[in-house]
């Protein structure tokens, strides 16, 4: 199960109040999560957050990933969190380790499959008898 720390909206209309959540990352925005793990309140002035740090380092230690608001929100809270790196592009040495993956023997299901071919063009060859329609 994927989990994700990202913010649930609450609140009424034009009044947005968020809270900071674990939940599966296939679930709705504001649907089913796992825990609360704090709030942020937009509105007030300076903006009001609370982080229950302990639960999100927790979170974040089982590899869930913040959403960009949520790394965000937590890095103003003095929580530091480092996206995992792309894997590194291939190098000249991979090339020459799949050069000899080129000259294997064509696979026995291709060499099938041409023969089905076969049989299907000799097949179409002859022509088809029509019914005639019922009256």
């Amino acid at each position: 199960m994927p989990v994700v720390i990202r913010l649930m909206r609450a609140g009424a209309k034009k009044r947005p109040f968020y809270r900071m959540v674990a939940a599966d990352s296939r679930r709705q925005r504001d649907g089913r999560f796992i825990e609360i793990l704090g709030h942020y309140d937009p509105l007030k002035k300076p903006f009001e957050l609370v982080v229950h740090k302990d639960k999100v380092e927790a979170w974040l230690k089982h590899g869930a990933q913040p959403s960009e608001q949520a790394a965000s929100l937590l890095r103003s809270v003095g929580l530091s969190w480092v996206r995992p790196s792309k894997p590194a592009k291939k190098t000249a040495g991979a090339a020459q380790a799949k050069a000899p993956a080129a000259k294997r023997k064509p696979r026995k299901v291709s060499e099938r499959k041409a023969k089905a071919k076969a049989a299907r063009k000799a097949g179409k060859k002859k022509p088809r008898a029509r019914k005639e329609p019922k009256k």
